[in-house]
């Protein structure tokens, strides 16, 4: 009985790993021949051009301080987000990732102390976009994830509130950043 099964579980798993590999020829191949069909106005579009030719297609852990905002659980208290953002041109999913986190509103002492990225490292998770290809946020393939209650980040729904929000931190924040860098 037992080798029964193990069979089973082998012809299971060979199947599972033939479709894997075929969906991943047939979306790298069908990535390559397909042509982009965002706009050259997209702030997608653009950043993603940005650091090709800038950067080698390559942009990792690189962390900006941006706006404050009330949490709606603490109605006194004003926070702020603190962005991570994370590039790699070769990757098929995920390839643009904006982390957002939250900290208590900094004072002009704090941003002089401490860099973004250990204003990052003292942050509680609050979102996370990830994108694969340019063109406005909530195409398919698109990702949000959010935190909400005290728990840890997990799927949710792209509204236009969400999509928003994207546009507003690459364009007024991640963008102008690394510009002036």
């Amino acid at each position: 009985m037992e080798a029964r099964g193990t069979g089973k579980r082998l012809r299971l798993w060979l199947l599972f790993t033939i479709f894997v590999a075929s969906a991943a020829s047939t979306a790298s191949a069908h990535g390559k021949g397909k042509s982009s069909s965002a706009s050259s106005d997209d702030p997608t579009y653009q950043f993603f051009q940005w650091l090709d030719n800038n950067h080698n297609g390559q942009l990792s852990d690189y962390c900006v301080v941006a706006d404050t905002y009330s949490d709606p659980s603490q109605p006194n208290a004003t926070l702020q987000h603190v962005l991570r953002v994370d590039y790699d041109n070769k990757r098929f999913f995920g390839r643009f990732r904006i982390y957002v986190r939250g900290v208590t509103k900094l004072t002009a002492g704090q941003l002089k102390e401490y860099t973004p990225d250990q204003l990052y490292g003292f942050g509680s998770d609050v979102a996370k976009f990830e994108k694969i290809n340019p063109g406005p946020f909530g195409l398919t393939g698109d990702v949000y994830f959010l935190a909400s209650g005290g728990r840890e980040l997990a799927p949710a729904p792209i509204t236009e509130e969400v999509k928003q929000e994207y546009d507003f931190f690459l364009t007024r924040f991640i963008r102008p950043a690394l510009e002036k860098k």
